[in-house]
Order: C-alpha cells, then structure tokens, then sequence
C-alpha cells in the first residue's frame, strides 16, 4: 500500500491510498481509499507509517547536538583533494 497524488487538470490534485498487485504477469493499481479531503498532516502520517518511518513525536527528543562541524569542505584540511594519478609520460630515446 502506498500513498500517491494524481494530479487534476483544474481542480486540486486527488490524494490516493492505491495498492500495487499483479494480474496475470502484469503490474495494476487498485484504489482502496480516497484521501483528498484528509488534512495534510494526517496524509503525511499515514504515508510515514506505510513506509515504516517511526512516529516524529518519537524523534523530537531522541537526538541531541553534540558537536557540528562547518559545511565548508575546504575547512582546515578535514577534506582532503583527491591525488591526481596521471601516469607520466617519458619518451623513449636511447
């Protein structure tokens, strides 16, 4: 089961709970239920739960910052440039 948004020419796009199955080798779709008048955040939950993220009221307090680092990879060598390896190229003369 998943959780998809058609779109609508005009009109807001339809919100979807679809199932995916097969019939005779062949992949279809199946509408189970029609979610266009949920509120967003009930859509975005029930979609978590379908993928099997975990709740984000579970998440909230289950980090905390110790240390960051700047995003800048060139910050005091923390990143180093990859070596170039091009073979050197000697002629050949006796």
């Amino acid at each position: 089961m998943y959780v998809t948004k058609v779109p609508n020419r005009g009109s807001p796009p339809a919100i979807l709970l679809r199932e995916g199955f097969r019939e005779g080798g062949k992949v279809k779709n199946r509408t189970l239920a029609n979610l266009s008048r949920w509120p967003e955040e009930k859509v975005e939950a029930l979609s978590a739960v379908l993928k099997g993220l975990p709740d984000k009221a579970a998440l909230q307090g289950a980090f905390d910052i110790v240390r960051s680092l700047p995003h800048t990879p060139r910050f005091r060598g923390l990143v180093s440039r990859p070596q170039r390896r091009v073979p050197l190229l000697r002629s050949i003369r006796p």
